[in-house]
């Protein structure tokens, strides 16, 4: 018998491929056939090849060849093949059952989910002590933040594309590689600028994770259960809040937990929380090697051999998961779709490479969905605002307080007096400090204004928030200290001498109540997701997608609006916690709507293309809202609000998707 692969030029092209399971699909009965008489039970028999089919002519009354017939029928009868293959498909996926092989990829797609939720937190978390520890001026403040959203916005696009041309696999390994050794990398670099790069490079990998998870795994899943589970991975990017913000709750306030090599190189505790959120991406790529390729991609791209094999190894694990491990795979054909050249329009057109990059983008482009792409900027950029503007609110309030209770001293003299204990909270103006020592401490959001520090000795003394305005220093010794230019603000320098001066700005979070505080607001802001993701996934699939993003949309709306009463810290934690809740239905529902709007081969582009808009959405919403904190409560309160009732009010008109089969 032979069981080699069919040519292209077999009249009917059924054949046994080597692939076969001999056990499950080999009968005595056929032996002593020919390979184009028998089809084997449970065997790929390959798909008809019409490949002569042009070269033979033209028969009255039979079908024209693809060569003679208008780009229009050709697309008509591509568009028919693609409803049947997915009709197809679906049954094919049925058949497959939902089982073993389902849960290993979703948990290995949900630790790349989970990478990408570190990474858009990790930023915030880790700028603040990154500026310090690097000394950045406040003119070069917050280019981490927007340069990170840069390269996720870049790489969203970019992956996505590559997603649907190279494979999703393929590409995902690749783009979670790049993300787990530049987010490692970047945690050893000194300098501020080499830091930006590596965070950008990540950034620019983990862009893709979205884009291609849920494509991946949309593509192996039914129609009843695409939504729910769909749903269930959203819970992976909580999953990744959750851990950014307990660790940096645990890591990043203990300064004890860094060394230094000489004075050059420091390793703060920030560093050892940037590894730590580096794991996530390692496990990723580790169980990615173990999992296969899409096989509905596989079918677009035409290797539909790979494809059913694929689809047979998914049945056979489920199978054997469920104790049948006798069940054989049924399906012996898979339609092809009619392969159009994308160019054959541009015959008539000078052909050169402009023209060719031109149709390349309104091809892309001619399949995105704009109004779903403009319903996830819109809660992107609301969502990330709000998110900016909770923390820095609440710091705000606390900021103001610890303000409020600032010690003032005016006119002291202080003559041979020994500091060995820490100053927090003061300012002190038009003092004279004679013959003092300051010896291991601390100064902490200290202020001396026209001051005078005459014979004075500093030693092993640490700064931070504190300044030196006005002053003047006569015959002063400084050793082992962090005081330098940067707090020496147009204060006199006279016949005074420094010795070992610390290098890099100093940071501490002993008794830092503040980064506490933060990193809880954030943890408990996103646990309270959970009861919101939990309801979206039950409901997914019984109401509608377009009804729980249209209703999640207005809730969260209508909730942002009580914000206008809260007062306390308590009340802002509360309402942050609400809102949080609410609107993750409608962050769900989007994700698996748009992955049912976009056929196999724009599922990746159309999908990169919304999370690009939404990462851009995010860099101005931070804009918008940040600039806003302090200032008043009107404009972001009644700006989120009306946007999104009226985003949801939009929602609610969409077309459900909830029925149709993943073409």
């Amino acid at each position: 018998m032979n069981d080699t692969a069919p040519q292209d030029n077999q009249p009917d092209g059924n054949y046994t491929g080597d692939h076969a399971n001999d056990e499950e699909g080999s009968s005595d009965a056929t032996e002593g056939h020919d390979d184009e008489d028998e089809i084997y039970e449970g065997e790929y028999q390959g798909i008809p090849s019409d490949a002569n089919a042009r070269d033979e002519p033209v028969a009255l009354g039979q079908p024209l060849a693809d060569g003679l017939k208008d780009r229009r029928e050709l697309e008509n009868e591509r568009q028919a093949d693609e409803e049947e293959l997915a009709q197809q498909y679906e049954l094919i996926i049925q058949e497959c059952g939902h089982g073993r092989f389902q849960w290993q990829l979703f948990f290995t797609l949900g630790l790349a989910l989970m990478s990408d939720g570190v990474e858009v937190f990790v930023v915030g978390f880790v700028l603040p002590s990154a500026e310090m520890d690097m000394c950045v001026p406040d003119s070069r403040s917050g280019w981490l933040g927007s340069i990170v959203y840069l390269g996720m916005m870049v790489g969203a696009f970019f992956w996505g594309g590559m997603a649907d041309k190279v494979g999703r696999r393929q590409c995902l390994l690749i783009c979670m590689s790049m993300n787990g050794f530049f987010a490692f990398l970047s945690s050893f670099v000194q300098g501020y600028g080499f830091f930006l790069l590596c965070r950008m490079i990540a950034g620019f990998g983990i862009g893709g994770a979205v884009p291609i998870v849920f494509s991946y795994f949309a593509e192996v899943l039914a129609r009843e259960k695409r939504g729910e589970h769909l749903s269930w991975l959203c819970m992976f990017w909580m999953i990744g809040e959750i851990y950014a913000s307990a660790m940096a709750w645990a890591v990043i306030p203990h300064y004890g937990w860094s060394f230094s090599m000489g004075s050059a190189y420091q390793f703060h505790s920030w560093r050892v929380f940037v590894v730590v959120c580096a794991l996530p991406c390692v496990c990723a790529v580790v169980a990615l090697t173990f999992m296969p390729e899409s096989p509905k991609f596989y079918l677009e791209v035409g290797k539909h051999d790979e494809a059913w094999m694929i689809l047979k190894q998914i049945h056979d694990t489920n199978m054997r998961a469920r104790g049948q491990p006798e069940k054989v795979f049924t399906v012996n054909r898979i339609k092809i779709p009619k392969q159009i050249d994308e160019f054959v329009e541009m015959q008539t057109e000078s052909g050169n490479l402009f023209s060719k990059v031109i149709f390349r983008i309104k091809t892309e482009l001619h399949g995105v969905r704009f109004m779903i792409c403009n319903l996830s900027s819109v809660i992107s950029s609301m969502y990330y605002g709000l998110s900016v503007w909770f923390p820095d609110v609440i710091k705000h309030l606390q900021a103001n307080e610890y303000a409020s209770k600032v010690q003032r001293h005016n006119n002291e003299r202080i003559e041979d007096f020994t500091f060995n204990f820490t100053l927090e909270n003061q300012i002190h103006t038009n003092s004279l400090f004679i013959n003092d020592r300051f010896i291991s401490m601390k100064f902490k959001s200290v202020t001396f204004i026209n001051s005078t520090f005459q014979s004075c000795f500093f030693e092993d003394v640490t700064s931070v928030g504190s300044y030196f305005r006005n002053c003047t220093f006569i015959e002063a010794v400084f050793y082992n200290t962090d005081i330098d230019d940067s707090k020496l603000i147009n204060t006199d320098v006279i016949n005074s001498t420094f010795y070992h001066n610390k290098t890099g700005c100093q940071m501490t979070f002993e008794d830092d109540y503040s980064a506490y505080w933060v990193y809880f607001v954030n943890f408990l802001g996103t646990l309270a997701v959970l009861p919101g993701n939990i309801i979206s996934a039950l409901l997914m699939d019984k109401i509608g997608r377009l009804s729980m993003l249209g209703f999640s949309m207005i809730l969260s709306g209508i909730s942002c609006f009580f914000l206008w009463f809260g007062t306390s810290e308590s009340m802002m934690l509360g309402m942050l916690c609400l809102y949080n809740g609410l609107s993750i239905s409608a962050w769900n529902s989007l994700d698996v709507v748009t992955v049912e709007l976009y056929p196999t081969d724009r599922r990746g582009t159309g999908f990169g293309f919304c999370n690009a808009l939404c990462k851009l959405a995010a860099v101005m919403g931070n804009l918008i809202f940040g600039s806003l904190v302090g200032i008043t409560k009107a404009i972001p309160i009644l700006l989120a609000s009306s946007v999104l009732v009226g985003g949801g009010l939009v929602g609610l008109r969409l077309p459900d998707t909830r029925s149709n089969v993943l073409m």
